[in-house]
């Protein structure tokens, strides 16, 4: 009789380290190994046509077996990109450089990088526990998503969110910050559409997976924030001016 598999048995994702997060770490600091033209194709089709970059996923993960980026390529860049923008900040807005340094490392270690750990981590988890389609059978080789996937799906979305509130809004920000309803208006309208189309491209990012379902629940925040966006103009909130009272309160 032919030996059967446990239900219970640990899969081979969760049974042993992954080795590719310590050779991640590795290759961050070593700029020869890293796909710069590659990475700015997938910057530039994430603001474009977001579906071809994952459409790019799926070869991956048939040339490499592995659904993360071995590349870490878009996170320097992306982060040295980040910084620049915020120099640009601290250069028109702020008051001394030592508070632009604490500017520039705050936005940088917040913003970006907590940030994605932790909505990376949120987004794991729940892929993982709950939307993960039961398999048909024990002989079936579990899938999990890979956190460094997770990861990876974050930067995809804050690349075309970082052009809209930190690029678009900078040479914008004299108006958005001025008062009226005008500045309202069109400080809300462009953090609306940024927030949408960073949960639109999670949406992409996970439905791409073949073994997860109900992935259409990464789209519900947009209607949260198509519904909460009228109430805040309604309300006179500008969300241009609140975050940037937040660094430079003294020259607003």
């Amino acid at each position: 009789m032919l030996p059967t598999v446990s239900k219970t048995r640990p899969s081979s994702s969760t049974s042993r380290p992954n080795p590719m997060f310590p050779q991640y770490l590795r290759r961050i600091v070593k700029w020869q190994q890293m796909d710069i033209e590659y990475t700015f194709w997938q910057m530039l089709h994430l603001c474009t046509a977001p579906k071809v970059v994952y459409q790019h996923t799926k070869y991956h993960k048939q040339t490499k077996n592995q659904w993360a980026r071995d590349d870490p390529a878009f996170v320097v860049i992306c982060s040295l990109l980040l910084a620049v923008a915020t120099v640009a900040y601290c250069a028109a807005y702020d008051h001394s450089a030592a508070h632009a340094v604490f500017v520039v490392i705050s936005v940088l270690l917040f913003h970006f990088l907590l940030a994605g750990v932790f909505l990376a981590t949120c987004c794991w988890s729940l892929t993982n526990a709950y939307l993960r389609e039961e398999a048909p059978n024990s002989h079936v080789v579990e899938q999990r998503v890979e956190w460094l996937y997770a990861f990876d799906v974050h930067c995809n979305s804050f690349f075309p969110m970082f052009v809209m509130l930190y690029v678009i809004h900078y040479f914008l920000s004299p108006l958005l910050v001025a008062h009226g309803f005008i500045p309202v208006l069109l400080s809300n309208l462009l953090f609306m559409v940024a927030a949408s189309y960073y949960h639109y491209l999670n949406f992409l990012g996970y439905d791409v997976l073949p073994f997860l379902e109900r992935t259409t629940f990464f789209l519900y925040p947009i209607g949260v924030v198509i519904v909460l966006s009228p109430i805040l103009i309604l309300g006179g909130f500008n969300p241009s001016r609140y975050f940037m009272n937040i660094y430079f309160s003294q020259r607003l």
